[in-house]
């Protein structure tokens, strides 16, 4: 939350927000296959806090550890199952932002 100043208007998007913390998905795909990596841009702590959350999440989170298990089952690897906990993460702060009263939003399990 640092990151994005006090007021949160440094942020004006939900993708301006995981660009500048480093979440942001950028097209890596080569033939026939398509994926995406991880933006290694933006801000470097924000991107540890955003680490550090996942991997709390995947040790510890029943909902987390569930939809690793259902994005592996699909096919991914676990880096790209991480770089989309990560995503989740990201737009949750970002929603925190926008609404500080509210609470945290429910964790999505796809």
């Amino acid at each position: 939350m640092v990151t994005a100043g006090l007021s949160g208007a440094r942020i004006r998007s939900e993708a301006a927000g995981s660009m500048r913390c480093g979440a942001s998905p950028i097209p890596a795909s080569l033939g026939l296959t398509t994926r995406h990596r991880r933006n290694r841009g933006g801000d470097r702590q924000a991107n540890a806090a955003r680490h550090r959350i996942v991997l709390v999440r995947m040790r510890s989170h029943q909902p987390t550890r569930e939809g690793v298990a259902k994005r592996i089952a699909e096919g991914k690897t676990k880096a790209e199952t991480f770089r989309c906990l990560k995503r989740d993460v990201a737009r949750q702060v970002y929603q925190l932002l926008v609404e500080p009263d509210g609470q945290f939003p429910p964790v999505a399990a796809s």
